[in-house]
């Protein structure tokens, strides 16, 4: 018989987080244009991959005006203002005309003055045409391999929204000691775990590997954890010293977050720390959800009690710790592919000194990886040293097992 845990909590819901029934994490209709006041920005923010190229960006923001950020009166407004500073900057240092209403906005919204997961891409999609394809709000440099990066990456959020609107049946079945309603739950997350996992083979469609990273990993890389920029980078007019933030990186997607709170993942010291460091580029919403959802009555103890009346409850558990197992796993051979491989390459380049010899030997348009900076060589865009951080994070997912059994 199940123990029955009682509580007087209303039901478990996602409705306090922002969360959305139908798209998770992502943010609902974003916007694609600001106040008619703010079309300084928008008309850089549109062009930022087309300035860079051709190098008038500086000279384009340096003539925009200061302006003040009190007509942005909507959620939305504010997210689409977070993402076309932010694209700014990763393109650009920051003046005073930038710094200042970016650091107005992020403080709005409670996210650093970076460009984050959240902008780029819970909050940077549009529907291309009514049969609901898929585009870029705002692009940066890397063409359609940064276009192809960011999508792939919002079909994986997608992918996971079944498992998102399970949670509140597991925990409030936790709740009760409902063995059915919990294994039922589980079976959906790991049904998502896996369309999640296909979702990110795409990447190998869509995203030229030395364009990744010898340009897009460039313009994602952050000032904390940098050895190219050790002090950070000054806000003019925000803070006289340099700030130091991570750049974009996929430990920043709540996703994980709420499934290794959910499944009791316990992560090493370090990588934990990490890993915890990286809510602070959340959304506070959803940092909530993480929060809320570690306090509540532990789902692997409940499976560890029930395991022996209930093999269907402990067979669900276990496919969702190896479905998340298997996620890690992939996403490290793709970093091997897009970061391992082509460091190898820019490295025989720098010993060989052309680019036209890289461009043969990797068939990547010419001085795309001969400009890797070496200072990010190994370095993921969090600014960890990534394959020991995904390995580790890896093998302590696979030791959430139960007592008893084995994965």
């Amino acid at each position: 018989m199940a123990v029955v845990i009682t509580d007087s909590k209303v039901p478990f819901s996602l409705d306090p987080y922002h969360v959305s029934p139908e798209l998770g994490f992502v943010l609902q209709a974003p916007l694609q244009e600001l106040p008619q006041y703010y079309q300084p920005w928008m008309d850089i923010a549109w062009r930022v991959a087309d300035l860079v190229q051709s190098h008038m960006l500086r000279s384009h923001i340096d003539q925009m005006p200061l302006l003040s950020v009190e007509y942005l009166e909507t959620h939305q407004h504010l997210r689409l203002a977070h993402l076309a500073l932010s694209a700014m900057t990763m393109c650009y240092l920051l003046p005073r005309n930038l710094a200042v209403p970016f650091w107005e906005v992020s403080q709005c919204l409670g996210l650093p003055p970076i460009l984050t997961h959240t902008d780029a891409v819970l909050a940077n999609w549009k529907k291309k045409d009514p049969d609901g394809n898929l585009e870029m709000l705002i692009t940066m440099p890397g063409g359609d391999s940064i276009r192809g990066f960011f999508l792939v990456s919002l079909l994986v959020e997608l992918a996971a929204v079944p498992a998102l609107r399970s949670i509140p049946t597991v925990v409030n079945g936790v709740r009760r000691g409902d063995r059915q309603a919990v294994a039922a739950a589980l079976e959906v997350i790991q049904q998502s775990l896996q369309d999640m996992t296909d979702a990110l083979k795409l990447i190998h469609v869509y995203v030229e590997p030395s364009i990744f990273y010898g340009i897009i990993r460039i313009f994602l890389s952050g000032w904390k954890d940098n050895p190219a920029m050790p002090k950070g980078l000054v806000y003019e007019a925000v803070q006289a010293e340099p700030m130091e933030y991570s750049g974009g990186s996929a430990a920043q997607s709540s996703l994980l977050h709420c499934f290794d709170q959910l499944l009791g993942v316990q992560h090493e010291a370090k990588s934990g720390h990490f890993l915890q460091r990286m809510r602070d580029y959340m959304l506070p919403a959803h940092r909530s959800l993480i929060r809320d959802i570690s306090q509540e009555p532990s789902l692997r103890d409940f499976v560890q009690r029930e395991q022996a009346s209930d093999p269907r409850l402990s067979r669900a558990f276990r496919l969702c710790v190896s479905g998340l197992v298997a996620l890690r796993n992939y996403h490290i051979n793709m970093v091997g592919r897009f970061i391992t491989v082509p460091a190898a390459r820019a490295r025989q380049l720098r010993l060989q000194g052309t680019a036209e010899e890289t461009e043969a030997l990797s068939g990547a348009p010419s001085g795309a990886l001969g400009g890797a900076p070496v200072a990010l060589e190994n370095r993921g865009t969090g600014g960890t040293s990534i394959m020991t951080f995904l390995k580790t994070v890896r093998d302590h997912t696979g030791h959430t097992s139960l007592q008893g059994g084995q994965l």
